[in-house]
């Protein structure tokens, strides 16, 4: 069996991993279009901010890996897929016979349509390229300008704190964090941001990026902001045109089943391009985060060795570290219509907890400082665990939330020996 493998970031890798584990002869081709060794993008900010260096940014650490494990890693884009030859046409010419198909083909930076986006010290922070640029632009004190306070501008603008620069966050959205964090949850990292020393605008647009020494960055609302770099993390959209432009069922990303194949049998997506099934949501979703990429690798991975697993679902989760700050959202922490919320705050300590229900039904949550209760807002939220009476205790008092979900837990425990 002949597996080609398109994109070499963690599902990709994992999905190699697998099949090999479970078919020992099969042949195992990973393609990727950058050059050197697989590594995370999730841990180029932790370069930017000196904590690693570029070896720290590599998937398997040991050179040999790949190789040992019988896997051919290739650089190289694919530029076609003929479902009907069943081959991968290359950008150089070359045809990549397969079997058996995975598409990790992963996000790409969303550029703004701003005046001035193209110009040299306009940046994104994506790849390895993107950080060594970063880092040779910005020595302590240079002027950066970033586009985007979203989950992705949060880490990016902490690891440019570490390097001394005068930072200035732009945000379109009325909050920062937007798609994971509501009101007031979102102002308290505000603030966090703003002692930090971060000059923060939302409900405000970039109009121009003008040519000069410093870059002069016009604002809606007429102010102009100079900047010796401005880097745009305006947030990151699915590669699905190769999938697409093949007669592969796409929608924002390629849509997969919960083995996680595509509408072409045989041929299988993983990770940031991959559009799966929310058990929470009850509807298809996007998770680019690694952790459900390597879910999602691992799942088509086994089908692709010729397994049935079955992906449950991949929930919304995010948890992120905002200098120091630690916030998460899960689930639908927006609430549904008819729902129930609780929620305390300490707006001077920076914690924050608010649960969102659906009947008793705990379907979501933001929390800021309470990180002893991560595991079960998770595990409570991906269950859609039956609270019972407890939901009226955490209405009353949401910092009950371990003890709801140990007793429930072990409720559940009871019924199942029964």
């Amino acid at each position: 069996m002949r597996h080609v493998i398109i994109g070499n970031g963690p599902a990709g890798v994992v999905a190699a991993e697998t099949i090999r584990k479970q078919a020992p002869d099969d042949a195992i081709t990973l393609l990727g279009d950058e050059p050197g060794p697989p590594y995370s993008r999730m841990a180029i900010p932790y370069l930017l901010a000196g904590r690693i260096d570029e070896h720290g940014t590599v998937l398997r650490k040991d050179p040999a890996h790949f190789a040992q494990l019988r896997i051919h890693v290739q650089p190289g884009r694919a530029a076609r897929i003929d479902v009907a030859a069943r081959e991968v046409l290359l950008a150089d010419g070359r045809h990549l016979p397969f079997d058996r198909l995975l598409l990790a083909t992963g996000a790409s930076p969303i550029r703004p349509t701003v005046p001035g986006i193209d110009l040299p010290g306009v940046l994104t922070c994506w790849s390895l390229p993107d950080a060594r640029r970063i880092v040779a632009q910005t020595p302590r004190g240079a002027r950066v300008l970033q586009i985007g306070a979203g989950f992705i501008g949060c880490i990016i603008l902490e690891a440019l704190v570490a390097r001394g620069v005068s930072l200035t966050v732009v945000e379109m959205a009325d909050r920062v964090v937007p798609r994971m964090m509501g009101d007031a949850a979102s102002a308290m990292i505000r603030r966090w941001i703003e002692q930090n020393g971060v000059e923060v605008h939302t409900a405000t647009e970039v109009l121009s990026i003008e040519d000069g020494s410093p870059y002069l960055v016009r604002l809606s609302g007429g102010r102009t902001v100079p900047a010796d770099l401005v880097i745009s993390a305006a947030g990151v959209r699915p590669n699905a045109d190769l999938a697409s432009a093949a007669g592969i069922r796409c929608e924002r990303g390629v849509l997969t089943d919960a083995r996680m194949q595509t509408s072409v049998p045989g041929i299988y997506a993983a990770g940031d391009c991959a559009e799966v099934f929310d058990v929470v949501l009850r509807r298809n979703t996007l998770s680019a985060i690694q952790p459900a990429a390597v879910d999602e690798g691992r799942c088509a991975g086994m089908n692709m060795a010729g397994g049935q697993a079955m992906l449950p679902g991949v929930t919304q989760l995010n948890v992120l570290d905002t200098l120091g700050l630690v916030s998460s959202s899960f689930g639908q922490w927006q609430g549904v219509d008819g729902g129930q919320h609780a929620e305390i705050s300490d707006p001077t300590g920076y914690r924050h907890l608010r649960l969102e229900f659906d009947g008793d039904v705990l379907i979501g949550s933001n929390s800021i400082g309470y990180t002893e209760h991560l595991g079960v807002l998770r595990g409570l939220t991906q269950s859609r665990t039956r609270l019972g009476p407890w939901k009226d205790a955490l209405m009353e008092n949401p910092l009950r939330v371990t003890e709801a979900y140990l007793a429930r837990a072990h409720a559940q425990d009871v019924r199942g020996r029964a």
